[in-house]
């Protein structure tokens, strides 16, 4: 059983990360209540939830308010759109993404789960492991979310029970290690009456790991794997052609993973263009090295022609460029995406167009297998599939990089967005465990 944080540690750093699982586990419940007991509301916030409390007949607040904000979820009680929050306690900044249960709503978690570096995975003790566990468990390990937290939830209805507690850890994890999912914590907690959710829980004496906030203030993230090559897609080239900057020619963009510095030699591509840094700006100022997710400009010793939406890579490590994608993607649109729909493709800053070539797989989740070539992906499929792009991208596996081994299909006609997907192989397999149990 793992130990409680000393409390001496600090981080500083900001973290991303989102809540999932089905209706009614509570997740808006738990939301609510951390940043109740963390000390993180305004005056005014708390008052409005006691007044909607009142409104509805409810005797005490209803901490849930907190984070389901459109009047429709605050009527029927449950969570429809993504709902950010921001909030800070003494040892590191957060950005919070609470996402939807219904199944329907599915794709919300994938918007809100894409750039999270942990998610919290909320179970009903009464319940166990359901389907849309597994669904949201899927979700997060085709994102490489690389911190799973398993929150069993309402333990106060189950007599805080530790074998209830740890069969569902067995469960949740016994199937997340198929997905390859890189490390799960498991923590008992009754959101309700803030049991192990900012303070241990007098409760559940047996369980002796960290409470789910003493968890996200001291989890060690990196938003790339460590030694990921570097990578910077060209936002802007700056050339001022001024008296005091007539020969200026800058590459602006945010460093996408890695590391840059002056002197390395780098390639632009699709072009395949050879160059050396001889300068890096960080917030006007000259830097000898930048790193991810700096936003910099970068000037090359060679006179290169460079356009938005090429990328930088240094070139021993730079990817080659191809017109034939292969990809796991999340359909969002309530549209299908059928075999020889023409669509525009958009990989960091550069929109191609681009034609469904082969709809490979569809996957199912329970039991996890895969079924060779659907007619069709509707909303909230996951599926695999083959894309052929009118001009070549430099594109990244998604293990390598989330930034440049993800892009967005995209309906031309309108704008709509259809697609999110993930290059390269669907799920990894043989990833260390870790569990609160």
């Amino acid at each position: 059983m793992p130990t409680r944080p000393s409390g001496t540690e600090h981080h500083s750093s900001l973290l991303r990360f989102a809540t999932a699982g089905s209706v009614d586990d509570g997740k808006s419940t738990l939301v609510g209540r951390m940043l109740h007991d963390s000390k993180s509301l305004l005056a005014d916030q708390l008052e409005a939830v006691e007044r909607a409390s009142q409104a509805r007949g409810q005797e005490t607040p209803d901490l849930a308010l907190l984070t389901d904000g459109l009047r429709a979820e605050r009527e029927q009680g449950i969570t429809i759109d993504v709902a950010y929050r921001y909030f800070t306690t003494g040892n590191r900044s957060f950005i919070l993404a609470d996402t939807p249960g219904h199944v329907q709503y599915t794709r919300n978690m994938v918007t809100g789960a894409s750039t999270a570096e942990l998610v919290i995975i909320l179970v009903d003790a009464r319940q166990g492991v359901v389907e849309q566990t597994r669904r949201h468990a899927a979700v997060a390990a085709l994102l490489r979310v690389p911190h799973v937290v398993l929150a069993v939830n309402k333990m106060d209805l189950v007599g805080h029970a530790k074998t209830v507690f740890a069969g569902i850890a067995d469960d949740f994890i016994a199937y997340a290690r198929g997905l390859g999912v890189p490390e799960v914590t498991a923590i008992p907690v009754s959101a309700l009456n803030g049991d192990n959710v900012v303070g241990p829980s007098a409760s559940m004496d047996w369980y002796g790991g960290p409470t789910v906030l003493e968890h996200l203030e001291t989890v060690q993230v990196s938003s790339e794997p460590v030694g990921a090559p570097a990578r910077l897609p060209v936002q802007y080239v700056i050339r001022p052609q001024t008296a005091q900057d007539p020969d200026y020619r800058g590459y602006a963009g945010m460093i996408a993973s890695g590391s840059l510095h002056v002197g390395q030699e780098v390639t632009t591509l699709p072009s395949g263009r050879t160059s050396v840094i001889s300068a890096i700006d960080l917030l006007g100022q000259p830097v000898r090295t930048a790193r991810a997710p700096q936003s910099v400009t970068v000037l090359l010793a060679d006179d290169v022609d460079m356009s938005r939406g090429d990328l930088l890579a240094p070139s021993d490590q730079a990817p080659t460029p191809s017109q034939e994608i292969e990809a796991t993607v999340c359909h969002l649109a309530d549209r299908p995406l059928v075999p020889g729909q023409r669509v525009l493709l958009k990989h960091t800053t550069r929109t191609v167009q681009a034609i469904v070539k082969e709809l490979v797989s569809r996957v199912t989740l329970d039991p996890l297998s895969q079924h060779g070539s659907p007619e069709r992906l509707t909303a909230n499929d996951i599926g695999r599939v083959r894309i052929r792009t009118a001009t070549p991208l430099a594109v990244d596996p998604y293990a390598v990089s989330r930034r440049t081994g993800s892009f967005l299909l995209i309906d031309p006609a309108d704008g709509t967005t259809l697609t999110a997907g993930m290059t390269g192989d669907s799920f990894v397999t043989g990833a260390p465990w870790e569990t609160g149990a």
